[in-house]
C-alpha cells in the first residue's frame, strides 16, 4: 500500500504561509529548517516557524492538485484555514478531477 501524502501549510517567521506536500510532515519542516537541497527555495529565504496546518489525502496526484489550489488561495483564506483546517473542502474542491 502507498504511502499517504500530505498537503500542509508552514507560518515562517515573516508572517507569510507556505504550502507544500509529503509524506512526512516532520521530516520535511526539519528539511525546511535547516535549509537543506530538499528543501524548497522559498523556506532558504522566509525561514519557517511551525507547521500551521495539515491534511491527510489520498495520493500524490491529488496532493499536487490541493497543494496548488491553496497556494492560490489570498493570505486571508489560507489564515482561515490555519484556523479551522476542517473547511479545507470550502476552499478547494477535494475530489480527483
Amino acid at each position: 500500500m502507498d504511502k499517504p501524502y500530505y498537503v500542509y501549510l508552514l507560518r515562517c517567521t515573516d508572517g507569510s504561509l507556505y504550502a507544500g506536500i509529503t509524506t512526512d510532515v516532520e521530516r520535511r519542516f526539519t528539511e525546511h529548517l535547516e535549509g537543506r537541497a530538499k528543501g524548497a527555495k522559498y523556506t532558504k529565504t522566509h525561514t519557517p516557524k511551525e507547521v500551521a496546518a495539515v491534511w491527510q489525502v489520498g495520493n500524490r496526484s491529488m496532493a499536487s492538485k490541493i497543494e496548488w489550489r491553496v497556494k492560490h488561495l489570498t493570505k486571508a483564506q489560507k489564515e482561515t484555514l490555519c484556523k479551522e483546517p476542517e473547511r479545507l473542502s470550502e476552499f478547494v474542491r477535494m475530489e480527483e478531477t
